[in-house]
């Protein structure tokens, strides 16, 4: 178990530092200059010059990188060029409402996809079969700021119902905040909700097929216990792979719903940084996403552990 363990912390170094030297690499070689956006079109050469020596971008790319490296190490993420400020604490400032929006995303995603799935699964062939197959290709399909305007027009502007966008003001309490992200998180728990139920159909109907299936039917247990029993029960390492990596879908992909819906998380945290080539904070929060990936999947095989014995043998 200690073996394992020390060896995936190793894959996860190696994999961040991989993830590190592209994203610096990439970042570097986009075109745009952060000096100049800064200082706007009117600003001189000099001008120009003398800020890109101020914040190390003159310096050559080795140097740049080598430099950077020694600020991970320390658990430094640099300084952000236009909010002046550390980047962990503007990526803390903007973490809450992409947290949220996260759990509520995946919790809509599940409790729509786990029945639907398994229902799917067992009446295979059925009409119900067939039309969860059309529903998640169609909602898969989807993008996600086009049904983000539409639940918007519907259930904010014409009916009232929900907030348009934002995320309440600075004493706005814990339930405001939270009906603000009910559109968005309903938008992204329907899209991913679509490859989970997949997931879990393909997954379930594997299972159904085995002997140990056919072998507790014909000892005459009902068939609610065998299917939640012993039928979902051997099939949860394919559902919690493919709920660890929504969960970090969601992370890494609420950009898009975040900047549609106005709300002040790390995805339109990101968004400005690019228009603006605040390289320090695109640079930390892709790492932070990386990482956050890393650990899930990490948390994904250890629980592998306590739901299939075999893993562990």
């Amino acid at each position: 178990m200690s073996r394992y363990l020390l060896n995936r912390l190793i894959g996860l170094i190696a994999v961040m530092f991989i993830v590190a030297t592209i994203v610096f690499v990439i970042i570097r070689v986009t075109p745009g200059d952060p000096a100049a956006v800064m200082l706007g079109p009117e600003a001189s050469q000099q001008d120009i010059s003398a800020l890109r020596a101020r914040l190390g971008l003159d310096q050559p790319l080795p140097v740049q990188y080598l430099t950077w490296l020694g600020q991970l190490a320390r658990g430094d993420l640099g300084q952000s060029i236009f909010l002046n400020k550390p980047v962990l604490s503007a990526l803390a400032d903007r973490a809450e409402p992409t947290f949220w929006l996260t759990l509520m995303s995946l919790l809509i995603a599940s409790a729509i996809a786990l029945p639907v799935g398994i229902l799917s699964a067992v009446k295979r062939g059925s009409t119900l079969d067939q039309s969860v197959l059309t529903f998640s290709m169609f909602t898969s399909s989807v993008p996600s700021f086009w049904l983000g305007l539409i639940l918007m027009q519907i259930f904010s502007v014409k009916l009232g119902w929900l907030p348009v966008a934002g995320y309440g003001g600075p004493d706005a309490s814990i339930g405001t905040r939270l009906s603000h992200l009910i559109l968005p998180a309903v938008v992204l728990g329907l899209v991913n909700s679509a490859l989970i139920t997949r997931f879990i159909r393909a997954s379930m109907l594997d299972v159904l097929r085995d002997d140990y299936v056919r072998t507790a039917r014909a000892k005459g247990l009902p068939e609610r216990r065998v299917i939640l029993k012993h039928a979902v029960r051997n099939a949860l390492i394919p559902i919690l792979t493919v709920l660890g990596l929504t969960t970090a879908l969601l992370i890494s992909g609420a950009v898009v719903t975040e900047t549609v819906f106005g709300l002040p998380g790390v995805g339109s945290l990101v968004v400005s940084a690019v228009l603006r080539r605040d390289y320090p904070v695109i640079q930390g929060a892709l790492l932070v996403i990386a990482a956050i990936y890393v650990l899930i999947n990490l948390f994904i095989d250890l629980l592998y552990l306590l739901v299939d014995p075999r893993v562990r043998y």
